[in-house]
C-alpha cells in the first residue's frame, strides 16, 4: 500500500537562526507517524542575512527538502500563496518558519484529518507574543466576521493548518494574483473543523510583521470580503449631508429672527470645513483601496518570479 505523503510548507525571509531549528522539530514530529511519507517546500523571499545558504545545505543533505528561490521579494501573500500551491503531497502541512506556530501541532491536526475534516485550521486561544496587538487583531476579526459578504471568516486564524489535496486544487480554480488565503479558507468551504493551539514567542529574531504589513493584510481582507466602507461613506453622505442642511437652516432662522445681535461667528465654519474635509480624505482613501484591488486584479500579475528551484 502506498503511504500518503504529507507535505510541510513554510515561507521565509530573512530567518536563517529559525530555519535550523524549524526543519529539525518538523523531523522530529514527522518521526512520529511511519505511515506516511514527507516532503517539504521552503520558499525563499531574497532573504539577505544567509538564510539561503542554510536552505541549500539542508537540501544537500536531504532530498526530500525542496527549495524555491524567488529573484525578488514578493511579499507577506503572495509568496506564501505560490508555495501552497507547489506542494505534491496528499495532505499539506503549512506554519510559519519563525515557529510562533508549533510543528507539534502536527499530530492534533492528523488526528482531525483521520477523522474526514478536508481542512483544519489552527486557531490561537492563547498567545505569548504582544497582547495590545492582540487585542487590536480580535476587534479586527469581530469586524470582518460580522460584515463579511461571503460567510463567516475564522477568527484567530492566520492560515496555519493541514490542508486535503482536494482543497489545494480548489484553489488552483482562484485566479488570485493578491490574495486573501485566510478569506479563501471560509469561502472554498470542504469539511472544516478548528483546533486550539498557544501562539509562541518567536524563537530568534524579531518580527517582520511591522505596522504597514498588518494594514495591508487588514485592508486586503476588507476589500476582499466585505463592502461595508464603501456602504457606510454612501449613509454618513446622508446624514451629514442631512445635518449639515438642518444646523445651515436653524442659523438661518435665528438671523432672521435676531439680525442685528446674533452673530455668525468664524469658529463653526472652520470646525465644519475640517470636519466635512476630513471625512471626504478618509472615504476618498477607502475608494482607493478598492480601486486599487480591482487594478492589481486587471493586471494579472504572477504571484512570484522564481529564481531557482531546489530537489524538485
Amino acid at each position: 500500500m502506498t503511504k500518503k505523503r504529507i507535505s510541510i510548507v513554510t515561507n521565509c525571509w530573512n530567518e536563517v537562526e529559525n530555519i535550523p531549528l524549524f526543519y529539525q522539530r518538523c523531523r522530529a514530529e514527522l518521526a512520529k507517524y511511519p505511515d506516511y511519507d514527507h516532503e517539504f517546500v521552503v520558499e525563499d523571499n531574497r532573504s539577505t542575512d544567509g538564510t539561503r545558504e542554510v536552505l541549500r545545505r539542508i537540501a544537500a543533505e536531504d532530498p526530500r527538502f525542496k527549495v524555491i528561490l524567488n529573484s525578488g521579494n514578493f511579499g507577506h501573500i503572495r509568496s506564501p500563496y505560490h508555495c501552497l500551491l507547489c506542494a505534491e503531497g496528499d495532505v499539506v502541512f503549512y506554519l510559519c518558519s519563525d515557529l510562533q506556530e508549533p510543528p507539534e501541532m502536527l499530530g492534533a491536526f492528523l488526528a482531525k484529518y483521520e477523522e474526514g475534516y478536508q481542512v483544519v485550521c489552527g486557531v490561537r486561544s492563547d498567545t505569548r507574543s504582544n497582547r495590545v496587538m492582540e487585542f487590536l487583531r480580535d476587534g479586527y476579526y469581530w469586524l470582518l466576521q460580522k460584515f463579511s459578504d461571503g460567510g463567516a471568516v475564522i477568527r484567530k486564524f492566520t492560515g496555519f493548518g493541514l490542508y486535503d489535496r482536494c482543497f489545494i486544487e480548489a484553489l488552483r480554480q482562484f485566479h488570485e494574483p493578491y490574495p486573501y488565503f485566510r478569506g479563501l479558507v471560509s469561502e472554498i468551504g470542504f469539511r472544516r473543523c478548528e483546533v486550539p493551539f498557544v501562539q509562541a514567542k518567536r524563537e530568534h529574531g524579531r518580527s517582520h510583521n511591522d505596522l504597514a504589513t498588518l494594514y495591508d493584510m487588514a485592508m486586503t481582507g476588507f476589500v476582499n470580503h466585505t463592502k461595508l466602507p464603501l456602504r457606510l461613506a454612501v449613509i454618513c453622505g446622508f446624514v451629514i449631508g442631512f445635518g449639515s442642511l438642518l444646523i445651515a437652516l436653524g442659523y438661518l432662522i435665528a438671523k432672521l429672527c435676531w439680525w442685528d445681535t446674533f452673530q455668525l461667528g468664524l469658529a463653526p465654519l472652520v470646525i465644519g470645513m475640517f470636519f466635512l474635509g476630513a471625512v471626504q480624505l478618509f472615504f476618498i482613501g477607502v475608494i482607493g483601496e478598492y480601486i486599487g484591488a480591482v487594478w492589481t486584479q486587471v493586471k494579472n500579475k504572477p504571484l512570484v518570479i522564481e529564481e531557482e528551484r531546489i530537489n524538485f
